[in-house]
């Protein structure tokens, strides 16, 4: 698993969603993600895994951060969306889902959301 799933065939899709990215991504690309900005942990935007493109990954966390605009709350969203976290849990990924109301209005409380859950990862794997 040196690649972490990456599937090649998705890259054209991320580089979309990359240039077409929403508010809420850009605000937690820029507040919380780039050059390392959460606890000095690297993530990539837009990152191909297996059948999906995620907002927002950290190799070395095995960690997926999503962010839920409206689509997500149509008819047949939260089984889709369950099924995608199903998914990538089963490839060994932790996958933490916020919505975009979240992130624009409580961006603190998804911070320490984030930082609680890396904060206990380093303890289950003795980095603190």
């Amino acid at each position: 698993m040196d690649n972490h799933h990456y599937n090649k065939g998705l890259r054209k899709y991320a580089s979309e969603h990359r240039n077409h990215s929403t508010k809420a991504e850009v605000r937690l690309w820029c507040e919380l993600f780039r050059n390392k900005q959460m606890l000095g942990y690297p993530f990539l935007r837009q990152r191909p895994i297996g059948r999906y493109i995620a907002d927002f990954f950290c190799k070395e966390l095995m960690l997926i951060v999503e962010t839920d605009g409206i689509s997500h709350t149509w008819e047949e969203a939260p089984e889709k969306d369950q099924r995608r976290v199903d998914a990538l849990t089963e490839m060994g990924y932790t996958v933490l889902r916020f919505d975009n109301d979240e992130v624009m209005n409580h961006l603190e409380h998804v911070y320490r959301t984030i930082e609680e859950w890396i904060i206990d990862w380093e303890k289950r794997n003795g980095k603190r």
